[in-house]
């Protein structure tokens, strides 16, 4: 039997690199907003080779787990069930621990997206466009092909990278027309704008942002802003942030992880920004 939830409870967000998570900032002030003073989170530089013999050794104070990168699609095979939106994109982002002790997988970075466009007005687009096709870009599909039931194209720099989102696209039953990156100025025309890319990647693009953009998502937040948000922000564009990102899939863990709802969203994000103040 699983320690009760008024008892200490740990949690963490495992990865490799991990030092440069705010994910334990976040969590830390969800846990001092709700007065969960017994709650702690750390973080643990995890890599795949490791990952088995850490799940084995979590005693029954943890209620859950972040995961990031290399971590999201090693841990399926050592959990006893996984959501159904994280079967879709094959990833997992958040592991819960059960009362009877089973490891329980979600994505939440895929509503995470969702709620984070909508929290800034974003219900629904009749067109849009991926820039990547990543890690992230799978997760950006799947959110996007939830309010747009228009056209998505992403914008890939390869054929091998097409392939990939032509392969999410069927999986996750969704039409994506690929476009070569060197035809992504196109992209910034589109009502819905989702950056996946790493640092730097877009910069280049931001002198070619139009005179009246609609919504830029860059999913990045450290350096902030990006090139590409800068100008599209000048210009009077919508933006929605990587921080937004973090925030929202991150607040949805803590409801998972610690059964309490809603997340407090504004101390969150207030942690979040102050932390990223200080780098």
């Amino acid at each position: 039997m699983r320690a009760r939830a008024t008892d200490a409870r740990r949690a963490a967000v495992l990865g490799k690199p991990i030092a440069h998570s705010l994910s334990p900032v976040l969590h830390s002030a969800a846990y001092a907003a709700l007065g969960l003073g017994d709650w702690s989170y750390d973080r643990f530089e995890i890599d795949e080779a490791a990952l088995p013999g850490f799940l084995e050794g979590l005693g029954p104070e943890w209620a859950g787990l972040s995961l990031t990168m290399p971590l999201k699609r090693a841990v399926i095979p050592l959990l006893d069930e996984i959501s159904e939106t994280a079967a879709s994109v094959e990833a997992v982002n958040t592991v819960v621990f059960t009362e009877d002790g089973r490891r329980v997988g979600d994505n939440t970075d895929v509503p995470g997206m969702v709620a984070a466009l909508r929290e800034h007005g974003i219900e629904q687009v009749e067109s849009a466009a991926i820039l990547g096709a990543g890690a992230t870009a799978s997760s950006a599909l799947a959110a996007v092909s939830r309010i747009c039931p228009g056209e998505i194209v992403a914008y890939v720099r390869s054929e091998a990278r097409a392939a990939e989102m032509r392969q999410w696209g069927e999986r996750l039953e969704t039409e994506v027309r690929l476009a070569d990156w060197a035809d992504a100025e196109r992209a910034l025309h589109a009502p819905l704008v989702v950056a996946t890319t790493p640092a730097g990647a877009t910069d280049a693009l931001a002198s070619a942002v139009p005179g009246r953009p609609a919504t830029l998502f860059d999913v990045l937040y450290d350096p902030w802003p990006t090139a590409l948000a800068a100008r599209w922000s000048a210009y009077g564009g919508a933006v929605v942030s990587g921080l937004d990102l973090l925030v929202h899939q991150a607040a949805l863990q803590v409801e998972q992880m610690t059964g309490r709802t809603p997340a407090p969203l504004g101390a969150m994000r207030k942690a979040g920004e102050h932390a990223l103040a200080g780098r």
